[in-house]
């Protein structure tokens, strides 16, 4: 089997894996978890807009997830709803 086309895959998940680390570990075991659990059946636009999320900054990741404000990119809310309802928040 030809592993080179899994490697840029492998390297894009090592570098969210490294994203998905944020400033407290709730927000490292939310985003964290939606990488592993979600990312690889996601399709290619929602990989995208998970990418791009992580761009944003903590407190507003934590605002988003805790339902205490909404981001403007729909596609950033279909996520945050992913993670609030499989962590029941």
């Amino acid at each position: 089997m030809d592993n080179t086309s899994a490697m840029p895959q492998q390297a894009r998940l090592n570098r969210l894996r490294w994203r998905t680390r944020r400033g407290t570990r709730e927000l490292d075991a939310l985003f964290g978890g939606w990488l592993d659990e979600r990312f690889a059946t996601a399709d290619v636009a929602q990989q995208q807009a998970f990418d791009e999320l992580l761009d944003a900054q903590d407190p507003d990741l934590w605002d988003w997830v805790m339902g205490h404000a909404r981001p403007e990119r729909q596609d950033w809310q279909a996520i945050i709803d992913d993670i609030r309802t499989r962590h029941r928040l």
